[in-house]
């Protein structure tokens, strides 16, 4: 079993920076592939990053350039840093954690979620 908090969440103003992060508990945090999902209101969840357990980085277009996702093991912690954020950026921010091999954007895919932060971005 693996909990996940997440935290940094917030108002912004367009172009400056949040970073979330995602305290997992559990002692098998480095074999977990984190990932990183949103939910705008009216909007279907969608994925934004994930990293590896081995540290590959993955993200979806939109983002591309502006996140950036990383993992402390040692702290059980991932992070989204987000920079030249956007209006279009505001939503609930989830973090998820998903056992075995492989990489994969589908939300149904991750066995673990947190609660969820909220990012609001003003224009």
């Amino acid at each position: 079993q693996v909990q996940l908090v997440e935290s940094g969440g917030g108002l912004v103003q367009a172009g400056g920076s949040l970073r979330l992060s995602c305290a997992a508990s559990g002692r098998t945090f480095s074999s977990y592939a984190m990932g990183w999902f949103r939910q705008a209101p009216g909007k279907e969840r969608e994925f934004v990053a994930v990293i590896t357990w081995s540290g590959n980085r993955y993200y979806t277009d939109s983002v591309k350039g502006r996140f950036t996702i990383s993992r402390d093991n040692a702290k059980n912690t991932v992070y989204l840093q987000m920079n030249s954020l956007k209006p279009e950026d505001t939503a609930v921010y989830y973090c998820a954690a998903r056992g075995g091999i492989g990489v994969t954007y589908r939300a149904d895919e991750y066995n673990y979620w947190g609660q969820g932060t909220q990012v609001t971005v003003s224009s």
